[in-house]
């Protein structure tokens, strides 16, 4: 007899598109469970520079897999996925509802698609040297080599990420092969619907900046100075998160504050560009709503009905 696969609900979108408050009202009424698939959200002390949902937000619907690791742990992908498999069968184990939450493309995809990644072990000699290559060259730069030898790996990397592209490196100059090529996909072990949130271009780049201005307001130059009170050091991958990074810039190297929010806005945009090669609106395989139009009674019946 075939084996029947568990549901799983994700709910993707780029950032500011409103997946936060549209997912909290959706998994309520259907007394699940959430798990962040946003790879900003894991690291304790890091809340409003990540929009991280607020206390009251996570009381509303269980949320899983935010604040579990301090600024100088490092939670990579192939930390997040056995933990996030884990997840969604222990909610299913409690008679909950799933949902995958989140905008790091290459997250979502790989617990969707049963990825098997690479076995290739670390050699820290090795990433050492690519390291202070990165110092030299920077993001841009190592994108650009990083696509020499393989541009599909170069294209999957979501925003400046450094430990990322240096773990490619790292895995095709050890393997000889190209990374892209030795990630496989076995298939969900789930019965997956994809539901995303969209709005027009404008209107989301409207919704970023007075996002920015409000963490501003909250606090993050604050939030910033905190971390690094703490002992953290600004060079860790956490802190090179877009506004962080910059904000940093401002404490320590004396660029000022109009400047640091000026870059933050522009990385978030072309942030936003690469979501969209990871969620494409012609995805057949992606249900597409207008976040604006407060589509949350539609997302339950096409629920209800992916469920019956």
């Amino acid at each position: 007899m075939k084996e029947t696969k568990l549901p799983l609900i994700v709910i993707l979108g780029p950032t500011g598109v409103g997946k936060t408050e549209i997912s909290i009202k959706v998994a309520k009424r259907f007394q699940g469970e959430i798990i962040s698939a946003d790879s900003r959200l894991f690291y304790r002390g890091m809340d409003i520079g990540t929009a991280k949902p607020t206390p009251e937000e996570q009381r509303c619907v269980k949320h899983h897999l935010i604040d579990v690791a301090d600024p100088d742990q490092i939670w990579s992908l192939a930390v997040f996925l056995p933990k996030a498999i884990e997840t969604i069968q222990d909610i299913h184990g409690r008679d909950k509802l799933p949902f995958l939450v989140g905008g790091t493309g290459q997250y979502i995809h790989a617990v969707i698609q049963g990825w098997d990644l690479p076995g290739i072990k670390p050699d820290p000699a090795l990433r050492a040297v690519l390291k202070k290559w990165a110092d030299l060259i920077g993001p841009d730069g190592m994108r650009k080599r990083l696509s020499v030898l393989d541009p599909a790996a170069a294209d999957a990397i979501d925003g400046p990420n450094l430990r990322r592209m240096i773990r490619a490196l790292e895995v095709i100059l050890t393997s000889g092969r190209r990374f892209s090529s030795q990630k496989t996909q076995s298939g969900s072990p789930f019965k997956v619907l994809q539901i995303g949130l969209t709005r027009p271009r404008e209107e989301l780049y409207a919704r970023i900046d007075q996002r920015i201005d409000t963490m501003l307001q909250a606090g993050l130059v604050s939030e910033v100075q905190g971390l690094l009170d703490a002992g953290y050091s600004p060079t860790l991958p956490s802190l090179s998160a877009i506004g962080y990074k910059q904000i940093l810039a401002h404490l320590l190297e004396g660029i000022p504050l109009e400047e640091a929010v000026r870059q933050i806005r522009s990385k978030t945009r072309k942030y936003v560009r690469q979501q969209a090669n990871w969620f494409k609106e012609n995805d057949p395989e992606i249900h597409w709503f207008r976040a604006s139009n407060h589509p949350e009674e539609e997302i339950y019946h096409q629920i209800q009905q992916f469920l019956s």
